[in-house]
Parts: C-alpha cells; sequence; structure tokens
C-alpha cells in the first residue's frame, strides 16, 4: 500500500502555495513565467533549463536601490555575484545602477566581458591569488576586500609596482553568530573569513594598513550568514563595528568613510517571511545613525551586497519526472532528470524547496512523494515529502526560488552535462548559458598518445591477465 493521502487540510494548504513573483497559471493549468508557457520552454529547450525573469530580476535591484537611497543617501548597493553570474545577469546589474562584488578571477572576467564599470567592482575572497590581484588592479577594479595579511602583503607591493593607492575594505570577523545554518555563517570569530575582533587582530591589521604604501584604507567589511530572516543582528553588528572604526580613527589618524555590512537577506523557499530591502535598510541606517550619534562620529557612506535576495526568486528550476519506485508503506520516489548536479544545496544543507506540477497547476496535490536525482548517490535528494498531483512519467516539475547558489555550485558529476539557463520577459526566451554537451565534457580531456588503442597489444594484455587467474 502507498503512503496515506494527506487530510483535505493539508491538501487545500498545498494547493494554495502562492505563486512566485512573475509567474501565473493559465486557463490549461501551466505555469507561466515572464509571459512564457514553462511546458513550451521544456519542449524547446529541454531539460533540466533554468529560468530567469528578468523584470523580478530588476525590480530587486530597483527595490534595494531604492530603499537605500531613502534612508541612505550616497549607500552602495553591490550584487553579491557569487549567487549567479552570467553575462546577461552582469548587463542588467550595470544597468539597474549596481555596483558588483566578485570573489574570483572568473567572475570577475565575465563581469568585466559584459562591459561592467570597473570602478563599481568591489573584490572579496579569502585567498586571492597574485594573478587574480594582477588581473583586478590592471583592470581598475574600484575596491579590494583584504581579508588577511598576506594577501595585504601581495596587494601592497603589486599596487606599489603600478605607482598605485589601491581602495582597501579591512574584512572584521565580529564574533556574531547569525540566526542561520551553521554551513552559511561567515561572522563568528572561528571563521575562515576577516580579522578577528575579540582579540584586537582587526585594529592592528587596519593600523599596518593605513601605513602601508600602495594602499588606501577607507573602510571597513562584515558579513554574518546568509539566509537571514530578521534584524536580529543588525544593532550588535553595527556596535561592535563602530567601536572597531572609532578605534581606527583614534589608533591611526584615519576616517573610514565607508562601512559595508555585507548581504545575507533572506527569502521564501517554502513558507518563510522574506527580509525585504526596504526592512533592512530601515534597521541598518537607524542602528548606524544612532551608534554615530552617541559616539560623536560622522556617519560613514554605508554599503550592502545582496546576492539571494535579488536572484533566487527570479529563478525556477525545470526537470522532467523519468521514473518512480514505489514500496508498500513507504513515501513514494519520483527520479527526474537533474539533481544534485545542479542543484547540490538540499544534500549540503538540508535545504527546502517549494515544488509543483508545471502542467498540471489547477489539480489537487493529493500525492505525497521523495523527489530524487539521477545521481548515483542516495543522498541527492530534492524534496522530501513534496505534496503533487500524482507524478506521471512526463510530468514537468518546476522548483521555486531556484535562482540563487544552484547553477554556481553546479558540477559534472557522473559527467552530466549542465544546465541550459533562460532570460524571459514578456513573452521572449532568450538563451543566458548554453546547454552543455558531451563534446564540451571532453573539450578538455587529453588522451596521452602513449594510451591510445593498439588493439592487438591490449588483447595480448587482456588474456594475460586472464589467464593469471
Amino acid at each position: 500500500m502507498l503512503a496515506q493521502e494527506p487530510s483535505p487540510s493539508r491538501e487545500t494548504a498545498a494547493a494554495r502555495r502562492p505563486l512566485p513573483p512573475g509567474t501565473d497559471v493559465d486557463g490549461r493549468g501551466h505555469l507561466i513565467d515572464g509571459g512564457c508557457d514553462v511546458t513550451d520552454l521544456a519542449r524547446r529547450y529541454g531539460t533540466p533549463l533554468y529560468v530567469f525573469n528578468e523584470t523580478v530580476l530588476r525590480a530587486n535591484c530597483r527595490a534595494y536601490r531604492d530603499a537605500f537611497a531613502a534612508y541612505a543617501p550616497g549607500a552602495m548597493v553591490a550584487y553579491a555575484a557569487k549567487a549567479c553570474l552570467t553575462r546577461a545577469i552582469a548587463a542588467v546589474v550595470a544597468a539597474e545602477g549596481l555596483h558588483i562584488d566578485v570573489v574570483s578571477g572568473g567572475e570577475l572576467h565575465v563581469a568585466l566581458s559584459a562591459g561592467f564599470p570597473a570602478e563599481r567592482v568591489v573584490f572579496h575572497g579569502n585567498n586571492k591569488t597574485a594573478a587574480e590581484i594582477t588581473q583586478a588592479l590592471d583592470a581598475g577594479i574600484g575596491r579590494f576586500v583584504v581579508d588577511n595579511l598576506d594577501e595585504m602583503d601581495r596587494l601592497a607591493e603589486a599596487a606599489t609596482r603600478r605607482g598605485l593607492r589601491q581602495r582597501v575594505l579591512l574584512r572584521v570577523a565580529p564574533g556574531i553568530e547569525a540566526h542561520t545554518h551553521e554551513y552559511i555563517q561567515t561572522g563568528s570569530q572561528d571563521s575562515k573569513f576577516g580579522f578577528d575582533l575579540e582579540s584586537g587582530q582587526a585594529l592592528r591589521a587596519a593600523q599596518r594598513c593605513a601605513a602601508t604604501g600602495g594602499l588606501r584604507l577607507v573602510g571597513l567589511h562584515a558579513h554574518i550568514g546568509s539566509q537571514l530572516l530578521d534584524t536580529r543582528a543588525v544593532p550588535p553588528l553595527v556596535e561592535r563595528m563602530l567601536d572597531l572604526a572609532r578605534a581606527v580613527e583614534s589608533a591611526c589618524g584615519v576616517r573610514l568613510g565607508e562601512l559595508n555590512l555585507g548581504g545575507g537577506a533572506g527569502i521564501r523557499y517554502v513558507d518563510e517571511e522574506a527580509l525585504a530591502p526596504r526592512t533592512l535598510a530601515a534597521a541598518l541606517t537607524a542602528a548606524v545613525a544612532a551608534g554615530c550619534a552617541r559616539r560623536g562620529m560622522e556617519p560613514p557612506v554605508l554599503a550592502v551586497e545582496p546576492g539571494r535576495s535579488v536572484v533566487g526568486e527570479a529563478g525556477i528550476a525545470l526537470y522532467t519526472v523519468g521514473s518512480r519506485k514505489r514500496v508498500p508503506g513507504l513515501v513514494p520516489y519520483v527520479a527526474v532528470d537533474g539533481g544534485m548536479g545542479d542543484n547540490i544545496r538540499p544534500a549540503l544543507y538540508g535545504a527546502a524547496y517549494t515544488v509543483v506540477a508545471a502542467g498540471r497547476m489547477h489539480e489537487p496535490c493529493a500525492q505525497q512523494v521523495h523527489v530524487v536525482g539521477r545521481y548515483c548517490e542516495s543522498g541527492d535528494f530534492l524534496a522530501r515529502d513534496a505534496m503533487l498531483p500524482a507524478p506521471e512519467v512526463g510530468d514537468l516539475l518546476a522548483f521555486y526560488a531556484a535562482g540563487a547558489y544552484q547553477v554556481p555550485m553546479a558540477s559534472n558529476y557522473n559527467l552530466v552535462p549542465r544546465p541550459c539557463l533562460l532570460l524571459v520577459a514578456n513573452g521572449r526566451a532568450d538563451v543566458m548559458v548554453e546547454r552543455e554537451t558531451y563534446a564540451d565534457l571532453c573539450a578538455r580531456d587529453r588522451l596521452p598518445e602513449r594510451l591510445l588503442a593498439r588493439p592487438a597489444a591490449a588483447a595480448a594484455g587482456m588474456g594475460s591477465l586472464g589467464s593469471a587467474g
């Protein structure tokens, strides 16, 4: 016997799941995204398929830009490229007037190749290579966020050699544990990121930076975690950072004109209440204004770095059901043509999603199932205990809020090609990233000439191995 059907109240609740921004359902029960029928997109481009809504992406950029402009004139909003970056996304972010923060030479290259203004680039990372530092300096990027003394020395030497005084912020580990999963906490004292505040390491690093040629210390940076759903950590974070800023100004005689408090605003995956840009802006600016007033400090220019909350809900992932497994008394398994190769988040830290049957949106969600991927790992789950219309082979499943930290962490595990990415708006779909092919999988693979097949020798070798048994 299959798992028991849900109670009517659970079925009703499942059927009333809110639609993501920018989507609708037509009379046939098909999910519509950006004016495009996703079932048509799946037929045309295949699955797995990632669909990004340009209108939603732009609206999210504007929401941040407008919220911080209203509360803190001059505030800088930098899109965190690690959430998801393509040249099309970079072009949209640039057109909406945001800065961008990158964490690798690859992200920098993609952003610049899309025409992103170099002066609006912020370079993060706890182990920037000498080549990446050179690349960024030669491009003329606006700011480095220095994470450690080794990087400080490399950057100073490279900048001095070019006759530059590069603007830098120091990344600080403020000793605050955000209310989120331990894997995406980044502000605790025991973190791989930044200079420790509690031990005095951050102040000593600031003194050294201020006295180092080739560098111009302009501010401080802290980031405490990701998928944050409230502002409880804002007041203590601001207080600690302002205390440090005042200590640096006193010890170094340098006014720190910028305070970058990172990103991390959470979004709705299942039933969470997203942290709105205006809520975050109000909390940050109020805490900074009050803290500066108490200390008699001139308020610094405030900067934030949203990523997930810009692109996450703009993306939907589409998969095709390929097989089903039923065991009496247990929840059935439904296997799709993607999985942990394009979305590692459920396997990595138990991330949960809203999943729907994209071509059967009017039907009641009467069947409880586990949605699993095609990869050879028992942990390859995409959704546990999902409520769907009884799935059939060939059904199209859509996962909401799939725009952040999925494609960027995608792999070729099992040598499965990575998916296609589309950008949709006003009924039009454009390819942002082509689907990988088998030829792409071999493009960098080299077969040494000495291993080229020699049929006779190979047969002889196999024969001798066999006789040895």
